[in-house]
């Protein structure tokens, strides 16, 4: 057995797919013809990928969890060598900078479907 990727739902799985091409330099599609509701994408190195499923009744997680409200089910930590460079550029390509900030020197981003994601430097590795 081989875990191959993690799989994220979202309104539009090739738009959610595009955004983390974007914010992962070197990744490409590996399997997702056009027109179809499902994207995986890899690494260079063909490691663990993500995938993208559009789910026409999917509700955005909130973050930080609060009762009655959709639970987040997954976040991506993401290692990265320049932390305020990094988040900016996330900011750009379409992430928004999450409200709450639960540790200095890591950054919690939602990605445009609302799915938590941390960016963090190596010194700084997020705790849970």
């Amino acid at each position: 057995m081989r875990l191959t990727a993690a799989t994220l739902d979202a309104p539009n799985a090739r738009e959610l797919a595009a955004f983390y091409l974007r914010l992962l330099p070197g990744w490409r599609v590996w399997r997702g013809e056009d027109g179809q509701d499902w994207v995986h994408i890899r690494p260079p190195d063909g490691g663990t990928g993500l995938s993208f499923q559009t789910e026409p009744a999917y509700r955005p997680p909130v973050w930080p969890s609060a009762p009655d409200r959709q639970q987040m089910m997954i976040h991506l930590d993401i290692e990265v060598d320049d932390l305020e460079g990094e988040t900016a550029r996330a900011l750009a390509e379409g992430a928004r900078l999450a409200e709450y900030q639960p540790q200095d020197g890591v950054r919690v981003l939602l990605d445009p479907a609302g799915h938590p994601f941390c960016l963090y430097t190596e010194a700084a590795e997020p705790s849970q």
